[in-house]
């Protein structure tokens, strides 16, 4: 994928105001809000029972639909699913937005720091460690009763946020911390390999499905936690462009624009790192939309400026998530497929379309 740099200049005009150019291409803004407005009703209409649009509509305007099922299904279950594949699929898309630039590496996602290995970690020893083990490590936060898993995945999340945070501070090299990044991945996999290997199968079962990710487990009392989360994870991020943009070109050239690069280094791999934890303790190991989302957002705009970037991969990124889930769901159909299967099968041939046709353009 082509991650082309911007000239001197150009990412010196860059760094001068914050999203100067959101008025610029204003049919292709109007047409990914539309996507994302058309997404999300649908995905409140659409399931296993298709529910009428004015219905939706009424429900949403605080109405009263002409079944209480329909009420109900929209309000109980569709509702936060879809809030939860929306922010889920604009912090994904940021997160890693932010990790390709940090590392200048496009294939850099938001799980390069190691953040999903560690709420991994955390859920298998919840589900695979055994009886003793759950009730010694998880037993203090019994009182946040239904958060279950999300605890654990939280508490593995958080404990390698405050590692890759410490390490950021200390290391001089954006490459030593994505190596390092990699190492904890390793180790923590490592760890849930062997936890598996020693597990039954119905535990081995359990985790796996929780691999599989969804977008459906977030209850209203979760949704407290979990949208002000991503919230702030999105505001450190949309504060955190211009420092950015002075990083597509090297470190030294941000230096010499006067950006504190450590500060900013740091900046960055804590909202990444709370946007992946928060998405991943909360939906499991969302794959492929960290990765793909910013690649497509730089082949829609054909611009590398993160003022653009940054609306742009929130907007796609959510909207994917919503469609990705509501193919998931098969509409109408009994049964629901994981989010993941969807995402690489069907996201994937996306990607390598605009990567082949970027390549055929820069041939001619």
């Amino acid at each position: 994928m082509n991650l082309s740099l911007p000239q001197a200049g150009q990412a010196s005009d860059r760094l001068a105001s914050p999203f100067p150019a959101l008025g610029m291409r204003r049919p292709m803004w109007l047409a990914l809000i539309a996507l994302v407005a058309a997404a999300f009703v649908a995905s409140l209409a659409l399931g296993a029972v298709r529910i009428p649009l004015d219905e939706v509509l009424r429900t949403l305007a605080g109405g009263q639909a002409s079944k209480d099922t329909w009420q109900t299904i929209v309000l109980t279950f569709r509702l936060p699913k879809a809030i939860t594949a929306l922010l889920a699929g604009a912090a994904l898309g940021v997160a890693g937005l932010q990790m390709q630039t940090l590392f200048r590496n496009p294939l850099a996602d938001p799980f390069v720091l190691g953040i999903s290995s560690g709420a991994s970690l955390g859920v298998a020893l919840m589900v695979l460690g055994g009886a003793a083990v759950s009730a010694s490590v998880f037993g203090r936060t019994a009182f946040l009763g239904e958060f279950g898993l999300v605890t654990a995945a939280a508490l593995g999340a958080a404990a390698i946020f405050v590692v890759v945070l410490t390490i950021a501070r200390q290391v001089q090299s954006v490459v030593t911390l994505l190596v390092l990044g990699l190492m904890i991945g390793y180790l923590t996999g490592a760890v849930v390999s062997l936890l598996i290997y020693f597990s039954i199968p119905e535990q081995v079962a359990a985790y796996v499905n929780w691999t599989f990710g969804s977008f459906g487990g977030v209850t209203w009392q979760q949704m407290r936690v979990f949208a002000p989360a991503l919230l702030i994870g999105l505001a450190a991020a949309l504060a955190g462009v211009k420092p950015l943009n002075a990083l597509l070109l090297g470190e030294n050239y941000a230096r010499s624009m006067g950006v504190n690069v450590r500060a900013a280094r740091w900046w960055v791999t804590a909202s990444a790192s709370l946007l992946t934890g928060a998405v991943t303790a909360f939906c499991g190991p969302i794959a492929f939309l960290g990765v793909a989302v910013p690649h497509l957002c730089r082949a829609l705009f054909a611009t590398n400026d993160h003022r653009v970037l940054m609306p742009a991969v929130i907007l796609l990124g959510g909207a994917l998530a919503l469609v990705f889930d509501l193919i998931a769901q098969m509409p109408g159909a009994r049964f629901t497929l994981p989010i993941n299967v969807v995402t690489a099968a069907l996201g994937a041939p996306i990607v390598l379309w605009v990567i082949l046709r970027r390549q055929s353009f820069a041939r001619v």
